[in-house]
């Protein structure tokens, strides 16, 4: 076995130019009163060549967020409020644009929009990739859907350089993805995904089916694309350490909801969310000291019958009574001006805050 490969360090955190905004957005599962909220009104923020991670155990909506920001639920999954505000660069002449709302584009700018300024990898390559057509068939096709004038000695170029960037021989095009190994395949994806020059990669837990060893290459080849082409990534995964090594900024999802965002080593450093502290808790430091593992007692909640209050509330080792009442807002706390944090143990009004 090859020893793992290295993980470049995160390009240094961006400026704060917004690139995609999530304005209170809510994804229902069915109509009514027995709808399920699976994203219930989140706010998240994606700044230019940044990459953002989102975290947080099965169930909690990581995936849901995706798909709702690129429009590609399927039924009964349904938008039931918010918006995802895209901004394009500037003009030549350096004007800027007004951003663009993706939950209102029609179907044509819609299609437009995907790929070329929006692209996803999703978390198994297998079922995503067609299994009767080769790579070079399924790269090409993405390129005509795009740009109708392209001829196939163009398309075939461009994917033979589009394996390459993406460390896989050219020679990969005429194979199907069943003789492709697991790494391979999830290289492809990400080298379709990159076929039209996206500016936002959405990867939506890229190396799940992938052994420890082929994951460490594949994260270094996407720190080391992102370095080359300055996308931005929205980086989807319940695996903390990943992102702890990738990203620039980690927001947490419990039960449809943000629970703490803040810059990737601060989370790790200083977790402040009960939640958050039961992530870090739960998978061994790499260097220094041996240390217990903590982890979080029961399981997620069930998203039909969330509990009254914070949804984290019965898991939770520091809840007290106003827990199992309100549900905590989203907010800033006074000694964290990066941080944004949904408890009640975090909100000044509350002093102590253990009311009863």
């Amino acid at each position: 076995m090859t020893a793992p490969a290295t993980v470049p360090a995160p390009i240094p955190a961006p400026g704060r130019e917004p690139l995609l905004e999530i304005r209170g957005l809510t994804v229902d599962y069915g109509e009514g009163p027995g709808a399920v909220h699976a994203v219930d009104t989140v706010d998240l923020t994606l700044h230019r060549s940044e990459t953002l991670g989102l975290a947080g155990e099965s169930g909690s909506g990581k995936s849901t967020l995706a798909h709702a920001v690129t429009r590609l639920l399927r039924p009964p999954g349904r938008i039931a409020a918010g918006q995802v505000l895209y901004h394009r660069k500037p003009s030549a002449d350096g004007a800027a644009s007004p951003p663009v709302d993706v939950m209102a584009m029609a179907r044509n700018d819609l299609r437009a929009f995907r790929w070329e300024e929006i692209a996803i990898v999703f978390q198994s390559a297998m079922n995503a990739l067609n299994p009767v057509h080769t790579v070079a068939v399924q790269i090409a096709d993405t390129l005509r859907a795009h740009r109708p004038g392209i001829s196939r000695a163009e398309c075939r170029d461009r994917a033979a350089h589009l394996l390459t960037t993406v460390g896989v021989p050219s020679a990969r095009l005429s194979a199907y993805p069943h003789e492709l190994s697991g790494g391979m395949r999830q290289r492809i994806m990400i080298a379709m995904a990159l076929a039209l020059d996206p500016e936002i990669l959405v990867l939506d837990e890229p190396t799940t089916a992938l052994d420890v060893v082929v994951q460490r290459d594949v994260l270094a080849e996407l720190v080391r694309l992102r370095q080359e082409f300055g996308f931005s990534v929205l980086f989807i995964t319940h695996d903390l350490s990943l992102l702890l090594e990738v990203a620039d900024r980690v927001a947490i999802m419990y039960a449809g909801r943000i629970v703490e965002s803040a810059p990737a080593q601060d989370v790790y450093r200083t977790p402040t969310h009960p939640y958050t502290r039961g992530l870090v808790g739960s998978f061994p430091p790499l260097r220094g000291p041996r240390r217990d593992l903590a982890g979080i007692p029961g399981s997620p909640p069930d998203l039909r019958a969330l509990p009254p209050g914070c949804a984290f509330n019965p898991r939770c080792p520091e809840a007290f009574g106003r827990c199992t009442r309100d549900i905590p807002l989203l907010r800033t706390p006074p000694a964290s001006p990066d941080r944004l944090v949904a408890c009640h143990l975090d909100d000044p009004k509350e002093g102590a805050g253990h009311d009863d």
